[in-house]
């Protein structure tokens, strides 16, 4: 029990010890901050200014903008202030908040990217029945819904690791907080309620995985039947970048947290959890939103201010 007292904190690991190669890691993460921040900014404004891009897709590719913007922003800016400070200390509290917003987080967005896979679905394989399913009530409900799961999801893993005792070393082999690394520094040989939490997120994140699959799949099929090959070209190139990044985003979450616990720590650890918690955030913006006629549009117009 005295163990369990004494835990007031812990400390996250540096990319280096070297401190020049530091505050080259805080400049890069600093400026691939920058870019996230002013992309995901961006489109949200332009969405909420311009009446045309009132649409479903567009609803949901906002709150895609406003999760990637509170993703990055829960362990970069941390990150870049250790590097800076000499200091890898985090508190046991924000140690807590942080498992927690980012468990939060990154379980929303891939349930709304699997919400708009589905809207994709019903605008290319259902047009006629387009606004009759995807209403602004129903859209409202299904970003709730993501947003209550990885609530859920969030305290779930929190709860389960948080419990458990830690009474050896207090250095997380990750620049933030996560499982895997807080696993390894428990002296807990049983981690029953945080075993069921990852079976269910991972039953629930393969099922996420299927359906969009299955979606996209049916998207292809339709798409391959329009005639001009203009029209096929220009939908290939708005769904393959998407899927590519699902299958980057899903594979980076799952692979770490179901791998085995490792006694010795490898770059792979450190590097793995960067391209759900940094790259997404960083390329959404462009993939999803940037490339689009509309949201070109509709930054001619802000830029005019014309808005205003």
């Amino acid at each position: 029990m005295a163990n369990l007292t004494v835990v007031k904190g812990f400390f996250l690991m540096g990319f280096s010890n070297i401190w020049e190669l530091q505050v080259l890691h805080a400049i890069i993460f600093l400026l691939i901050y920058l870019v996230a921040l002013m992309g995901n900014i961006l489109i949200f404004t332009l969405i909420s200014l311009d009446g045309k891009l009132h649409t479903p897709m567009y609803f949901f590719i906002k709150n895609l903008s406003f999760l990637d913007l509170c993703l990055i922003s829960t362990t970069v800016p941390k990150s870049i202030a250790n590097s800076l400070s000499r200091s890898c200390y985090i508190s046991f509290g924000g140690c807590v908040s942080q498992l927690f917003l980012m468990v939060l987080f990154v379980a929303s967005e891939l349930y709304l990217l699997t919400v708009m896979s589905y809207d994709r679905y019903v605008a290319i394989c259902q047009p006629l029945h387009y606004e009759l399913i995807m209403t602004r009530g129903a859209c409202v409900k299904m970003v709730a819904a993501s947003w209550l799961s990885g609530g859920l999801f969030g305290a779930l893993y929190s709860t389960s690791v948080f419990t458990l005792p830690f009474c050896g070393s207090k250095d997380i082999h990750q620049f933030f907080c996560d499982v895997p690394p807080l696993l390894r520094i428990s002296c807990s040989e049983t981690h029953f309620a945080l075993d069921v939490s990852v079976a269910f997120g991972v039953g629930v994140g393969v099922l996420c995985s299927i359906y969009i699959t299955i979606s996209y799949s049916h998207i292809f099929s339709t798409v391959l039947k329009i005639p001009t090959r203009e029209g096929r070209s220009k939908a290939f190139s708005t769904c393959l970048p998407h899927l590519i990044v699902l299958m980057v985003f899903i594979t980076t979450t799952f692979v770490p947290n179901l791998m085995p616990p490792q006694e010795s720590d490898s770059f792979l650890d450190l590097l793995l959890p960067m391209f759900y918690t940094v790259v997404p955030p960083t390329m959404n913006p462009v993939i999803y939103s940037l490339r689009n006629k509309d949201m070109k549009t509709a930054l001619m117009k802000l830029r005019a201010w014309e808005y205003f």
